[in-house]
């Protein structure tokens, strides 16, 4: 350990030196100065882009996934609209309609659907172009009383094609009604 009066070697008096000169201009540089030689702090500036680039999309542009909220209000509302047509052609059609020969309906068992009164409906088109068909099923109590009315749509059935929907009523459950499906109308359009 070197004592008072002991001579140090230049390379150790220069280590201190050659550490604290960088330290020393990077303190100077961050007080700045406004420009009047006061020695004052500088104004802040803000740097900006000037301009965007045509192609970049920015943050708010990007649309952000769909939820399963989302998805489910989509599939709502687009059942909602074709419910909607075949309401409308359902409302126009003359007596039971011009399909009835190209619909049918079968029960469900409620064991298989949660006390729900179902039925599957069977569209069969035996014509040469796609169309729609509109199928209103009457859910009917063994007296004959229409416990409650479903309307389906079935958009774009092609020529010769045979699709099938379930149908459930949603005020003639439970084992006290026991009601079946009967096709009430059914127009092709």
């Amino acid at each position: 350990m070197p004592q008072i009066g002991d001579t140090v070697p230049s390379s150790r008096r220069l280590a201190p030196a050659l550490v604290a000169a960088p330290l020393l201009a990077l303190a100077l540089a961050a007080c700045g100065s406004d420009g009047d030689g006061s020695g004052g702090s500088a104004t802040p500036t803000t740097v900006t882009p000037t301009s965007e680039a045509p192609d970049t999309p920015s943050a708010t542009d990007t649309p952000s996934p769909p939820t399963q909220q989302d998805l489910e209000e989509s599939v709502s509302a687009e059942t909602e609209r074709i419910r909607s047509s075949a309401s409308a052609q359902l409302a126009d059609a003359e007596g039971q309609g011009d399909a009835m020969e190209d619909v049918s309906v079968q029960g469900v068992p409620t064991a298989n659907t949660g006390d729900l009164r179902t039925g599957l409906v069977r569209v069969t088109n035996p014509t040469d172009e796609a169309a729609f068909y509109a199928v209103q099923v009457d859910f009917v109590a063994g007296d004959g009383t229409v416990v409650d009315t479903v309307v389906a749509g079935f958009p774009n059935v092609g020529p010769g094609e045979q699709v099938e929907r379930y149908v459930s009523s949603r005020t003639a459950g439970g084992s006290d009604t026991p009601t079946t499906p009967r096709i009430a109308k059914a127009e092709r359009s």
